[in-house]
């Protein structure tokens, strides 16, 4: 196996040797498995534009669609255009809605393609003259355009609403107007503010069991409108207090970037599916690892996932909504983008420090598909830092 020198915390730079043997990629069908899984997709940039990155973005198509097209090989749903994709860090709604009619397209053409896509009011600046009224138009105006293309709804937490609501009835409104007139059955997003501090207080308060009262209450009134809901509160003991008490028929889609193998693998009263950011990292274990489940080889599951938990919690560590830097760092390693460049300039918001020991938390997981070509790529990140 390579070795590589790389920088540890007191500055010093000592040798590692991999260890971790990859898990190999192995086509699947979403119908071997015995949870609905999407995985949260990353946009690949295009570096040789000559756009100004931080006001512009530029997107490598073919790329990003190629990428979409492996997460299908491998039985995994797309959850399009959502913040994994930095939909509103860098990809606005113009952007946004070309990658959504772009991916619609490609699904279109296989017929195991799972897809659903993003609708929210980004495209609305949050200000003293945004009203309530003003953000159900907004999201109107997302959804008709998503829905007048064939897509499924995921319908995202607001930042205009968060910053508008006076209170938990506002957010009633709006989620109750909304939910009346969707063709079908949408996903709900809550995303917690440790993801995105614009989100404090989502519907309607700061303490998340009062505000899980008032989106279960939504939820209530319309079950026959949705799907499930996704929650990220990095918390497993809300989602499945949450879990517990959704109405029958509505999934739990867990966005608990911490906790995911056992919310997957559930307990006597249920369990969770998936819409996570970090099943684009690790793709092929967690495709692997749904299909050892669909197997009733729990002990196979938890054997491929658990190893890749400790990699999670430190891509999604604290400021959180960093995370997708590491997403594209764990993409460029693996060979499914030529560079590590981001929409944004956002390959800069995480340290050297932590590329490092990501790099040996992918080992250790073994999400790095070849690892020579990881150690080479891993080279040319230290070298452009000086090492």
């Amino acid at each position: 196996m390579p070795e590589i020198s790389l920088p540890n915390p007191d500055r010093t730079v000592t040798a590692y040797r991999l260890t971790g043997v990859p898990i190999p990629f192995e086509k699947h069908k979403a119908t071997e498995f015995p949870r609905v899984a999407y995985a949260a997709a990353h946009v690949v940039a295009d570096p040789l534009a000559g756009n100004d990155p931080w006001l512009t973005p530029a997107i490598d198509w073919d790329a990003t669609l190629a990428f979409r097209h492996r997460l299908w090989d491998l039985g995994l749903g797309v959850a399009e255009a959502m913040d994994t994709a930095q939909r509103g860090m860098g990809l606005g709604w113009p952007e946004a809605r070309e990658l959504i009619a772009r991916s619609l397209k490609e699904a279109a053409g296989r017929d195991d393609a799972l897809i659903a896509c993003g609708a929210g009011t980004d495209h609305l600046a949050p200000g003293p003259d945004v009203t309530i009224d003003t953000i159900i138009s907004a999201y109107e105006e997302q959804i008709e355009t998503i829905e007048a293309l064939g897509g499924r709804i995921i319908l995202m937490a607001s930042r205009a609403l968060a910053a508008a609501a006076k209170s938990p009835d506002d957010y009633a409104r709006v989620y109750g107007r909304i939910l009346g007139q969707v063709k079908q059955p949408v996903i709900l997003h809550w995303l917690g503010e440790m993801f995105d501090p614009a989100l404090a207080g989502y519907w309607g308060s700061a303490d998340h069991l009062a505000a899980m009262d008032t989106c279960l209450d939504v939820i209530a009134a319309h079950a026959d409108k949705v799907d499930g809901i996704k929650i990220s509160l990095l918390s497993k003991e809300k989602e499945i207090a949450m879990r517990r008490r959704l109405p029958p028929g509505v999934r739990m889609y867990t966005g608990d970037d911490f906790n995911y193998a056992e919310l997957i693998a559930g307990d006597e009263a249920g369990h969770s599916d998936a819409l996570l950011g970090i099943f684009d990292a690790i793709a092929p274990v967690a495709s692997a690892a749904l299909s050892a489940l669909g197997r009733l080889a729990k002990n196979e599951f938890f054997e491929l996932l658990e190893p890749t938990v400790p990699l999670s919690r430190h891509i999604f560590t604290t400021p959180t909504r960093f995370y997708k830097t590491g997403v594209v760092f764990l993409a460029y390693l693996n060979g499914l983008q030529d560079h590590f460049a981001m929409i944004g300039g956002q390959q800069s918001a995480r340290s050297l420090q932590h590329l490092a020991q990501l790099f040996r938390l992918a080992d250790k997981a073994r999400v790095l598909s070849d690892p020579e070509l990881a150690t080479a790529r891993m080279g040319r990140v230290l070298a452009v830092h000086g090492l």
